[in-house]
């Protein structure tokens, strides 16, 4: 059996990250564990780089889909900016190195010690997200000298026809600004003293897997900006920041690559007349990581019920639990090919050897299930699954709910692998506590 997924290849019946044997992996760092392939990440990010090529665009990793400093070490020595959301995240790519002129500071809720961080460090530029924000930023860059050069982000109310709770640019989401209110901050940005209004910033959510919304909410920011700015404005808005939410497969379907989106949003960019920011993350680093998990027990109920009770939880994969999330899993070692697209609820097909299971975590919660439904290879106790396309969102919204130590990070380069975070221990979760022990 040969299948190929990305950098993620079955050969002769057993699963290969790049150059190296998994189970060789798991056999050195334990499990669970993310394992994420190189050359995946740089393949996808010169993917996306290439078909836009054409309007020079300012590629800002969006970090909180995969913030593990070697992960953003690889993307920045490949030439990429970065999309924080939290002085967190700020921490973690000026601490690899990365240029303060190639980083955006994203989100809602920056707080006035976030604002000050970024500020101390020069960011590029700040997406804001309401009047009271940009005050804020004004008033903190006058009381440090400095000034603040933003982005206003725009709420286009569109459906990007995504989940519900990954949507953003619909006039209920608490992102960005409406566009009545954003025209009277520009008619009003001298009184701003502290503030360079640089650019408009739009992001939709993600994934979209159609370029509609894209053009939608770019036509729309052109009308505005035509409408809204005299000739002296329009020179002040430099850049428009595209967002991301760029799609990826995560079932084996077909999907939109980063050239269908460019064919139809460049034309927009062009009309625009403006330098262009982009945010993707999930395309970048998803389908370049893999969860791996061992078997601790197989349970059938007397009613007919399989569970491939495994060591990995919700809290290693929040995702199915969060947002009814479906990740491809099959065996490390199995004579059973991989379905070319695997789908929740489909029929069981013409191979007898599936079963249907739920692939659940030992997580004290009836939403621990990682996979439902599954027509599944036979496993036994011990043998090792891997739930793929989980590089983005994956370790970054893990925990440690039941007290559960967080996964180690591997990252594969060609026929080597190394560790790029250590798996937590017992001790690593009461540092912070036991210091207040009696």
């Amino acid at each position: 059996m040969t299948t190929s997924f990305d950098f993620f290849n079955y050969l002769n019946n057993e699963l290969y990250c790049e150059d190296v044997k998994v189970k060789e992996i798991i056999e050195k760092a334990g499990s669970p564990a993310y394992i994420y392939s190189k050359n995946s990440i740089l393949e996808h990010f010169i993917e996306i780089r290439d078909a836009f090529e054409e309007v020079d665009p300012l590629i800002c990793f969006s970090v909180k889909a995969n913030s593990n400093l070697s992960v953003i070490k690889v993307l920045a020595d490949a030439g990429s900016g970065f999309d924080v959301v939290s002085g967190g995240e700020l921490y973690r790519v000026l601490k690899v190195g990365v240029s303060p002129d190639k980083i955006v500071f994203a989100g809602v809720g920056k707080t006035s010690e976030e604002i000050k961080y970024a500020l101390e460090n020069d960011i590029f530029m700040f997406n804001v997200e309401s009047p009271a924000e940009l005050a804020n930023i004004d008033r903190i860059a006058g009381s440090m000298g400095k000034r603040g050069r933003v982005a206003l982000r725009i709420n286009p109310d569109i459906d990007a026809k995504t989940h519900d709770k990954t949507t953003t640019g619909k006039k209920e989401n608490k992102f960005g600004i409406d566009f009545e209110s954003a025209s009277q901050l520009i008619k009003n940005i001298d009184n701003y003293k502290n503030i360079d209004l640089k650019g408009i910033h739009v992001h939709l959510g993600s994934p979209i897997y159609s370029t509609g919304p894209y053009v939608q909410g770019l036509e729309k920011v052109y009308k505005f900006v035509q409408e809204t700015l005299d000739e002296k404005g329009k020179q002040g808005i430099e850049y428009v920041n595209i967002g991301g939410g760029y799609c990826m497969s995560y079932t084996g379907e077909k999907v939109k690559r980063p050239r269908d989106y460019a064919a139809d949003i460049v034309p927009l960019i062009k009309k625009l007349g403006c330098k262009v920011v982009m945010e993707p993350g999930r395309f970048i680093i998803a389908n370049a990581g893999i969860l791996l998990t061992r078997t601790t027990y197989i349970k059938v109920a007397t009613w007919g019920k399989k569970f491939v009770i495994c060591d990995a939880a919700m809290n290693d994969l929040a995702r199915p639990s969060l947002y009814d999330a479906v990740h491809r899993a099959w065996p490390v070692k199995t004579d059973v090919p991989m379905p070319e697209v695997e789908l929740p609820g489909e029929e069981k097909g013409s191979d007898k050897r599936l079963e249907l299971v739920d692939i659940v975590g030992p997580v004290c919660e009836s939403s621990d299930v990682l996979a439902k439904e599954r027509w599944f290879p036979d496993v036994k106790e011990g043998d090792l699954i891997a739930f793929f396309s989980t590089g983005a969102y994956g370790f970054t919204m893990s925990s440690s709910y039941n007290t559960r130590p967080r996964t180690c990070e591997i990252l594969v380069d060609g026929d080597s692998f190394s560790t790029v975070r250590r798996r937590e221990t017992y001790e690593d979760l009461i540092t912070g506590e036991k210091e207040f022990l009696d």
